[in-house]
């Protein structure tokens, strides 16, 4: 089971989470590009950090939004989303490269990730700057979405992904953030959710169970004791006996 950790989104003067640590935990790192947070030394240093350690890097793409941090749906047109993707992409790899790594799978950050999830434009934009830079990347995304079925009809390999700090709702998507209870803090019920979804079930908002099977689970990097977080999904995921493993490797 894959364990990831959206990083590097600090900007500048301003730091967010604490990227060296989760590093130590996490086997693969969603980097942001620059579009919805992240800055050139940043992406250079986060690039390193992960490199050193082998976690397994991937693009963490988003809309042009740092002021909302691309946690605000843009409207975009199809073919601007598509080179946008590919100029994230090409921009983290130049870094990874640079560390004596690369980026072997991208991720759809906040709005984009849950728009491209039921948009079938958006989902099919993302697929396309995927594979204009190298139809050899995978893609991590929400089982069942567009985005899973786009990258499917184009031979992108699409890997599932289920949030440990994050509710569901009974039809299998995040809860948004702006709903009581969206975000998960409590420890305890984050490693025992990421246990039982690694073993294939979800408990949503209403208390009803969904079948999943999900190569990656995340714990947001931004979450307040997100640290923590991860260690202790690293702890009962060990406990329950699930080997942790990048999903690209």
């Amino acid at each position: 089971m894959d364990l990831n950790s959206d990083l590097g989104e600090g900007f500048g003067a301003w730091k967010m989470g604490d990227d060296e640590a989760m590093l130590d935990i996490v086997t693969s790192a969603n980097i942001a590009c620059g579009f919805h947070a992240g800055d050139p030394s940043v992406m250079r240093r986060v690039c390193d950090l992960a490199a050193e350690r082998g976690v397994a890097i991937g693009a963490h793409v988003g809309y042009r939004d740092l002021a909302g941090f691309g946690r605000r749906a843009l409207a975009i047109a199809p073919d601007d989303l598509a080179d946008e993707v590919l100029y994230q992409i090409g921009a983290l790899d130049a870094f990874a490269r640079a560390a004596g790594s690369r980026v072997t799978y991208v991720k759809p950050h906040g709005a984009l990730y849950n728009t491209a999830a039921v948009d079938v434009e958006q989902a099919a934009a993302i697929v396309d700057g995927l594979r204009r830079y190298d139809p050899e990347l995978a893609l991590l995304c929400l089982p069942n979405s567009e985005m899973q079925r786009e990258a499917e009809k184009a031979g992108v390999v699409a890997y599932a992904e289920a949030f440990a700090d994050r509710a569901y709702t009974a039809e299998g998507r995040l809860v948004p953030r702006k709903q009581p209870g969206a975000v998960l803090h409590d420890a305890d019920v984050v490693a025992t959710r990421a246990v039982g979804m690694a073993t294939g079930g979800v408990v949503t908002e209403d208390g009803t169970k969904l079948d999943v099977r999900p190569d990656s689970l995340c714990v947001h990097g931004d979450t307040p004791g997100a640290v923590e977080l991860a260690r202790r999904i690293e702890a009962a995921l060990t406990e329950a006996g699930i080997q942790l493993g990048a999903f690209t490797g």
